[in-house]
This record gives structure tokens, sequence and C-alpha cells, in this order.
């Protein structure tokens, strides 16, 4: 495969949701092509000039050849509703991981704070021990762990670790599912804290 070829194209996985349609944007607006991969394939509010490709994440075929030409994999998915975790999100990382085996691709994965638990705090850093106390927060950690394990067989990766996404397109965000009501104008809102106790700007 020409290498000068794939330089500059992403294999977006959950091209449709928020983190994933930011991502490809944010990639876009700096020189590359956009491959963009979801379950129904191009959404119909789409105007972008990604090339879309219907897929899902659970297919291992489908994503090797979605990966062909692409130098980098944003793994933008996760279980479709937050649900079933424990089963999905390891074959899902898993044929990440074949795709850019085969491809000869970077994974980029938007990491989460889930992994730490309260001996991390209050400052986090690289180095920070990784002891999660939530059930998500332990299946992050193995799901991190497998990207390492590839490395030996020379699958690079590259994880940025933030809190969760709120934008124009939160879709699974725990805001948008808890707090406020989608599509619908603001007119209250669920605090999840104690009553009285108010977080500084």
């Amino acid at each position: 495969m020409n290498v000068a070829a794939k330089q500059r194209m992403a294999l977006v996985l959950g091209a449709s949701g928020g983190v994933g349609s930011e991502t490809a944007s944010a990639l876009e607006g700096h020189g590359w092509k956009i491959r963009a991969l979801s379950r129904q394939g191009k959404p119909g509010r789409d105007t972008s000039a990604w090339e879309w490709v219907k897929g899902d994440s659970m297919d291992r075929a489908s994503i090797v050849q979605a990966g062909q030409g692409c130098s980098a994999i944003v793994h933008g998915v996760n279980p479709p509703g937050y649900k079933q975790w424990a089963r999905l999100v390891a074959p899902m990382i898993d044929n990440t991981i074949a795709s850019a085996r085969e491809n000869g691709a970077r994974v980029l994965l938007p990491g989460t704070i889930y992994n730490y638990g309260e001996d991390a705090f209050p400052v986090l850093t690289e180095e920070s021990p990784q002891r999660a106390s939530t059930h998500k927060g332990k299946i992050r950690i193995a799901l991190e762990k497998q990207l390492e394990d590839a490395a030996q067989m020379g699958v690079r990766s590259l994880i940025v670790r933030f809190g969760d996404f709120f934008g124009p397109r939160p879709e699974n965000n725990w805001f948008s599912q808890a707090l406020v009501k989608p599509g619908a104008p603001l007119k209250s809102i669920t605090y999840p804290g104690m009553i009285g106790l108010i977080c500084p700007m």
C-alpha cells in the first residue's frame, strides 16, 4: 500500500455521535480526509464532505475493511444507550485493534476519568494510579490494557483523557440523558448534588 496516499485519512467510528463528530470535524480542519462510520450510514442532516460508511463496531470484517487506506482510527463508540458494557466494550476495541494492525493505523481513544479512584485525586497526572471503584471504571481500565497489549504487536495508540463531553450533539452523554431533556427548551434541570451545595464557577 502506498504510505503517502494513506497519510491523511482517518476512520472515525461513531462519527454520528457527539465525540466522534466533533473529533472528525477537528481532524478535517487540520487537513485530514474523513471516513465516517455509523450503524445507519450517513445521517439525513449531514452536510459534510465526509465519506460515510455503514457498519457496526461489533463486525470485525467491516471495521477492517473500512480502515483500508487510513493512518488513524478514532474509537469514538460506546455500547448503544450505555448498556451491556461488560459484554460489548472488549470486542469493540478488539475489532478496532484488528483494523489498526491490518492497515498500519494508529488508534485514537477518547479516554475517561472513570479509571481513577479517590486515591488519584485531587490532581491527575499520567502517573496517577488507576484503581477504579466503579464497575464502568474497571471496564475502561481493561479496555486500555487491551491497547497496551496490542502495542506488543506493533499497534500504536494515543489516549486523550478528559471528562464527559457536552456540546451541540452530546448523544449518550450523562448530562443530556439525566439532567436535561434533549431537543426541548430548557425549563428545568435535575441537580445531582446535595441541596444547598453549589460548585464554584
